[in-house]
């Protein structure tokens, strides 16, 4: 089966806003992510793409359009089962105020009960079946395409990328949590007819995100996905 390197979208202004963007429309990069965006193609150059499956999502659309630049005639593909959760009434609300919630508590510890409030409200475990599902059916599609041996892009948001490596590795999705996935960093899982194989998990390239943090970190995990190293 093919290789897809999963990317998360670079550090939008949602983001830097500490804002859950969900499915709002006009979220751009920041300076950060289009910069982010910019060493993407630099980073993946020794791979030969067969294709670029993106969310719809503004930011996602952003994060690959210097990939597709650099590389002219490579094919791209927008997939909305990739897109971010749908928050509901979550949606464009500051992350400072939704941690005093009490379906955060749920979203960090028992994710797979929690349901977004509001019309349109989705279930962590409706977003992670829908996202497997695109990743498999895509894998299907490229193999029939260009072989087995094939390797394709896949850019998406934070918590879709956790909950499709959680499956890939066999984790409860109530474990999901315990994943990180930075800003434009590379998730890597290659499926056989054996077993789906996690190569990276949210690799930037870069270790000093793991040097200490200045400010005072908190244990929980940020919903729709954390804002990297500063």
């Amino acid at each position: 089966m093919p290789t897809v390197i999963l990317v998360r979208h670079g550090r939008s202004t949602a983001n830097s806003d500490g804002v859950l963007a969900g499915w709002s429309p006009g979220v751009a990069l920041d300076d950060s992510g289009r910069e982010q965006a910019g060493a993407l193609a630099g980073r993946l150059a020794g791979l030969p793409l067969a294709a670029v499956v993106t969310s719809p999502l503004q930011r996602c659309r952003e994060t690959v359009q210097p990939l597709l630049d650099a590389r002219p005639g490579l094919p791209l593909h927008t997939e909305d089962r990739i897109g971010e959760c749908h928050y509901g009434d979550w949606t464009g609300r500051k992350l400072a105020e939704l941690a005093e919630e009490p379906l955060w508590g749920t979203v960090q510890r028992y994710p797979s009960a929690a349901v977004f409030p509001g019309e349109g409200g989705e279930s962590v475990r409706a977003m992670q079946a829908r996202a497997v599902d695109a990743v498999r059916d895509w894998n299907d599609r490229i193999e029939a395409e260009h072989g087995p041996d094939a390797v394709f892009a896949l850019c998406s948001h934070g918590d879709i990328i956790k909950s499709i490596a959680a499956e890939a590795l066999g984790m409860h999705l109530d474990l999901f949590q315990r994943l990180a996935v930075d800003p434009c960093s590379l998730t890597v899982i290659r499926y056989t007819a054996q077993r789906p194989y996690l190569l990276r998990l949210g690799d930037t390239g870069d270790l000093a995100a793991l040097a200490p943090r200045t400010e005072p970190a908190s244990d929980d995990a940020v919903v729709g996905g954390g804002t990297g190293a500063s």
